[in-house]
């Protein structure tokens, strides 16, 4: 028996051994794996870049990475996956796109007089890509962080201020103990001339570098999550003068529905023209407060990705957070639920319009068949006229037509008195055709 290769019996077992894949499971699988952290040997300076890619399509960010050294072969499928890593030299850009935004990560050696009070404009100069590459992304800036990462002490809290002082220069700088004392991150979240942030983060010389890469990538989504869920905040206060003169209207419009002389239809006109209002605010805007929720939902999970412990003296990132972010995002669900609120009150008010302009239209169709009742008794009453006349009238020519034929027989010679005949025949006549009428009536009844 003829020996089969390792890669025959993985192919023999795969398909013998289980059914056809479904369509999406390779796909689903690599989910996992498709944005991977990066592995950054300290000390590095992280330079990160995210933006909105509303009108950027995928092949725009294409043409624009391959502006960069070395990547003249870059190709459009290679950027498929929504996540691609380039390398050129010892250096490495990240580029990630989601659904709002695009991200640009560039990792580098971090420069000598970096944490020597070194400007953002020398930064720039020190890049290993070119500051024009960097203003010429496609798409509006949301995040522009500079991450510096170096070793040192992490258990001398006054070393660490010492060694972040030049880089953050806010003396109430936020800092705080991530993961158990493992290294520390200071900020201020403020934005300088330049447009960027500035973080640092201090590790002991034996943290690893896929630690690093997962500690960078944490704080630098945690920033960019907690700005897309600022989003909506804006558009919460634009909302709320519109929502109050909305419920105005309606509180208007439910108080003339309990008079009973306002009309109908200029009800339902102001109704209709409030309900377009609404929905077309819940067609505009529910996006972005469910984005706002999802990406808030986000920011608290790094937050909690983050495991920090407070240092004495200095406020957390969390907490900075928690007390900055929460009120926005409180007055954004408000909002929403308003606007939903709004929405089922206006249902409810229409629902009760619709059942007064029905008891209105069944009160109209109920007289309506009171008067065709009464035009029918009378119709019936001038029926039963009109035959006793007919009776009367078909009475009187039969009556007539045997005088006749009693004159007739009288002038043959029959011994016929005409008046007589006649007169004696009158009430059988009456009776005959009375009779005749009934049986008529019987038989039109049945059918």
């Amino acid at each position: 028996m003829p020996a089969h290769s390792t890669t025959d019996r993985d192919q023999i077992t795969r398909t013998s051994a289980l059914p056809p894949d479904d369509s999406l499971r390779e796909l689903l699988h690599n989910e996992v794996h498709a944005r991977p952290p990066a592995r950054i040997r300290l000390p590095a300076l992280v330079v990160y870049v995210a933006v909105l890619n509303e009108g950027v399509s995928r092949e725009m960010e294409w043409e624009h990475l391959k502006r960069l050294p070395g990547q003249e072969g870059l190709t459009l499928d290679q950027l498929s996956g929504n996540f691609q890593r380039l390398r050129f030299a010892n250096h490495t850009l990240k580029w990630e796109r989601h659904t709002e935004f695009t991200r640009y990560s560039v990792v580098q050696a971090l420069p000598e007089k970096a944490l020597q009070g070194c400007s953002d404009e020398e930064m720039l100069q020190s890049l290993v890509v070119d500051p024009q590459w960097l203003a010429q992304i496609p798409g509006k800036t949301i995040t522009a962080i500079m991450l510096a990462m170096v070793h040192g002490d992490v258990d001398d809290p006054n070393a660490m201020r010492n060694m972040a002082a030049p880089w953050v220069e806010d003396p109430a700088m936020l800092a705080s103990l991530l993961g158990i004392r493992r290294s520390c991150a200071m900020t201020d979240f403020r934005l300088r001339p330049s447009g960027f942030e500035r973080i640092v983060v201090i590790s002991p010389p034996n943290t690893s570098e896929l630690r690093s890469g997962r500690t960078s990538q944490r704080l630098l989504e945690l920033e960019t999550y907690r700005l897309m869920a600022l989003r909506g905040l804006p558009v919460a206060k634009e909302l709320g003068s519109m929502l109050g003169q909305a419920e105005t209207q309606l509180a208007e419009i439910t108080a003339q529905m309990e008079n009973t002389e306002a009309s109908d239809q200029e009800l339902l006109k102001q109704l209709i023209g409030l309900a377009a209002r609404v929905e077309r605010a819940t067609a505009m805007h529910m996006y972005r407060f469910s984005a706002t929720e999802a990406y808030y939902n986000l920011v608290e999970q790094r937050i909690t990705q983050l495991r920090e412990t407070p240092i004495p003296g200095t406020q957390t990132i969390g907490e900075f957070m928690q007390r900055r972010v929460a009120p926005a995002m409180t007055t954004v669900q408000a909002t929403a639920r308003r606007l939903g609120s709004l929405s089922q009150r206006i249902e409810r008010a229409s629902a009760l319009l619709r059942t007064r302009v029905d008891i209105a239209t069944e009160t109209q169709n109920q007289m309506l068949l009171e008067k065709l009742t009464k035009g029918q008794a009378l119709q019936l009453r001038l029926q039963t006229t009109v035959e006793g006349l007919s009776i009367a009238a078909i009475s009187y020519y039969v009556v007539s037509l045997i005088l006749y034929v009693g004159k007739a027989g009288k002038a043959a010679g029959l011994p016929i008195n005409p008046e007589i005949l006649a007169g004696a025949l009158i009430p059988v006549v009456l009776l005959g055709i009375w009779w005749g009428t009934q049986r008529i009536h019987k038989i039109l009844q049945e059918h």
